[in-house]
């Protein structure tokens, strides 16, 4: 038994010198393996922020109406293709205030083709004041959104601001929160992102997708 261990070991000894002599692969396997570790570490940390009710099935979602910080006359039809982070909001609202850097942050880090977050304020006096209020906030990355009707709030079943939908590529609801969170923390930024990356459009695909991402958490009872 002694010669054979020491024979495992001399041959160990001879693949570990061979492989010496070829850093390059032994650095692509260090890097795989990091990167593999990395991508699980995401995966695994990726979480619904805390009350996010996810939906059975997407639901239908109201055709809005609101404007644009240009004047512009917008609906939700106009970001079919995107996901989307529809934030319903207004300047008096406190908890509203306080999340909106977040968002701003969300939309800095996951905005572009594939995602949106519409932050649809529901001031009555305009514009103005939301302009007034990201020039004071330093909220650079969100574009200004209102609807100074109080419609789309009403319209969409929003019993409290801010609220917040989740909508897929085909503008259909998965899933809302009613109250504020802090939308960058890494596990919902990774959770989004899964959404992002899921075959959006495909509703029931999409819904399945994120309720494997989501687990248990979240689910409508």
């Amino acid at each position: 038994m002694l010669s054979g261990a020491r024979r495992a070991w001399a041959s160990g000894n001879r693949i570990g010198n061979k492989m010496s002599n070829y850093p390059n692969v032994k650095t692509s396997i260090g890097c795989l393996a990091g990167a593999w570790f990395a991508l699980a570490a995401v995966a695994a940390s990726a979480q619904a922020p805390p009350n996010f009710i996810l939906h059975d099935a997407p639901k239908p979602t109201p055709e809005l109406q609101f404007r644009d910080g240009h004047g512009q006359e917008r609906s939700l039809g106009d970001f079919h293709g995107k996901v989307v982070l529809l934030n319903i909001w207004a300047t008096w609202c406190g908890p509203c205030r306080r999340e909106m850097p977040s968002l701003d942050r969300l939309q800095a880090q996951l905005g572009g083709p594939g995602f949106e977050v519409v932050a649809l304020s529901i001031d009555r006096a305009g514009t103005a004041v939301i302009e007034k209020f990201y020039a004071a906030h330093a909220i650079r990355n969100l574009a200004i959104y209102n609807d100074d009707t109080g419609k789309a709030s009403r319209a969409l079943g929003a019993i409290g601001i801010p609220a917040t939908l989740l909508l897929g590529r085909d503008g259909g609801e998965l899933g809302r929160l009613i109250g504020p969170a802090e939308w960058d923390e890494p596990g919902v930024v990774a959770f989004l992102a899964r959404v992002i990356s899921s075959r959006a459009g495909e509703t029931r695909a999409e819904v399945q997708f994120t309720q494997n991402a989501l687990g248990e958490q979240g689910r409508k009872p």
